[in-house]
């Protein structure tokens, strides 16, 4: 799947590619307060999205379990992380 024909708003795009580039500089997952300071978004906002991407299949987590966010989606598909 192309990032331009993916099934994702840019927003949720914008979530995957910063997932994708906290697990590679990291080498763990961003915990969603970590999300939450980038976007300087709400704790409910963040929770959200996560839902939202879990939903449509882009990233996998375990429930209970902190820093769990996989992607499931090819980084090479990702957009570009727009700059804060």
């Amino acid at each position: 799947m192309d990032a331009r024909d993916a099934d994702f708003t840019h927003m949720q795009g914008q979530y995957l590619a910063f997932i994708h580039a906290y697990l590679k500089i990291n080498r763990r997952a961003p915990a969603e307060a970590d999300l939450q300071r980038y976007f300087r978004v709400s704790p409910p906002t963040v929770h959200n999205m996560i839902k939202t991407l879990t939903e449509k299949g882009l990233i996998e987590r375990k429930a209970g379990v902190a820093r769990s966010i996989s992607l499931r989606i090819d980084g090479h598909k990702l957009p570009q992380l727009d700059d804060r």
